[in-house]
């Protein structure tokens, strides 16, 4: 016969068992969690039919399956469970548009994209209902929160974007308000814009209604913009862009013309050329420490050393600066040569001195003529003559002003 066990024994063994019960008991939960996400939702509700999180996926299913009302009635047992729970609460309200009652599912769908910004489903539907109402701030709004996270989804949005901005120009301030807070994939987008002929236009839109928000277009993205505007022929809008934006300046008809280290956006910034035997660079000139033009080629170069996109109306005016010779053999030089964009008529040509020395000035008329002419180019060109040298030249306080 075996002796009674004593007390403390007897207490330390059953200690053990809850221990051991304890421990299976957690590792069944820990086996059960990824089980519930994994296995069908048919299985999963019949190993956990009371778990919040199995519903919300059983839920989920019949709404694939084309049921909505069972999909309601799941979501809804999945919710007096666990009221906070994003994916029951999405399914209801998908499940609510599904049978056409589109403002209860508006405001459920609300409530989901509120508690989690990362439900992608909610905030596509909510993006959608409230563009075919004419909610744009709104259906921007979640564009943005999905377009921040979702990379692969830019194409898509993007596309949006310029589809409610061609179709309806309310859509302009919307976008305009989301663009202005300057948001992560606004570089993304801009640049996907010259991939159109509509995109251009939008791009020009955009660049005169940011003008005035904490997020106007930069000095390269409006380098950007004129340059492919350029590259189209659409000189109006490139005038209209910059008369409206102030970049550059509208009075600085020749832009930098004391060639200061300032920004400035292509094409009306100053262009300085390199290449075989070819040195363009702003120094500080040897006799009055100013920053001046210092241009330096071989006797073989042809290309322009620099040159500037201008936008002058018809009319005549006066080109006028400061130049000195360097060095370079007589019969050699650089002039700088003012023609029109469409057709590369000559309208002025200014010469380098013959002879090294000081400064001297510069100084030609022209007149641009009324048709063919909407924009023009001032490039300064090296004249080698017939002889093999190293001609160097200084230019500064360059300006043009229109003549009465």
């Amino acid at each position: 016969m075996n002796p009674p066990k004593s007390g403390k024994r007897l207490t330390g063994e059953i200690s053990s068992l809850v221990v051991i019960a304890a421990g299976v008991w957690l590792g069944w939960q820990a086996l059960l969690q990824p089980m519930k996400e994994r296995l069908p939702a048919p299985m999963a509700i019949r190993l956990a039919p009371g778990s919040a999180q199995v519903l919300a996926r059983a839920a989920e299913a019949e709404l694939q399956a084309d049921r909505p009302e069972n999909a309601a009635e799941v979501a809804r047992a999945s919710l007096e469970r666990m009221p906070f729970n994003v994916r029951a609460l999405r399914v209801l309200g998908l499940a609510e548009a599904r049978e056409g009652r589109l403002s209860l599912a508006d405001e459920i769908l609300t409530l989901s994209g509120n508690w989690s910004l990362r439900d992608d489903p909610s905030h596509a539907w909510l993006i959608e209902y409230r563009l075919r109402r004419g909610d744009y701030g709104s259906s921007f709004a979640h564009a943005d929160t999905l377009a921040r996270r979702r990379m692969d989804m830019h194409p898509r949005l993007f596309n949006l974007f310029n589809a409610a901005a061609l179709r309806d120009a309310r859509s302009v301030p919307a976008l305009v308000a989301l663009l202005g807070r300057n948001p992560p994939w606004r570089e993304a987008y801009i640049n996907q814009l010259y991939r159109s002929e509509d995109g251009h236009r939008i791009a020009a839109t955009l660049a005169i209604a940011l003008k005035d928000t904490p997020a106007p277009f930069t000095t390269a993205e409006l380098g950007v913009l004129y340059r492919q505007l350029m590259s189209r022929g659409w000189l109006p809008v490139m005038s209209q862009v910059r008369s409206t934006t102030n970049q550059p300046t509208r009075d600085s008809l020749l832009v930098n013309g004391g060639f200061d280290t300032q920004e400035t956006p292509a094409p009306y910034a100053w262009r300085l050329h390199t290449g075989a035997g070819i040195i363009v660079e702003l120094l500080p000139d040897d006799l009055r420490e100013d920053t001046s033009l210092r241009a330096q080629y071989g006797s073989l170069a042809l290309d322009p050393l620099a040159e500037q996109f201008l936008q002058l109306r018809p009319g005549q005016y006066r080109f006028r600066g400061e130049q000195r010779r360097e060095s370079g053999k007589e019969g050699t030089g650089m002039n700088w040569a003012i023609s029109c964009f469409e057709s590369n008529q000559l309208l002025a040509r200014t010469d380098l001195p013959a002879t090294s020395g000081g400064w001297s000035r510069l100084d030609a008329t022209f007149t641009v003529p009324a048709s063919g002419c909407q924009a023009q180019w001032i490039r300064l060109m090296p004249a080698p003559g017939q002889r093999r040298t190293t001609v160097v030249g200084w230019y500064d306080r360059l300006a043009i002003t229109p003549q009465p």
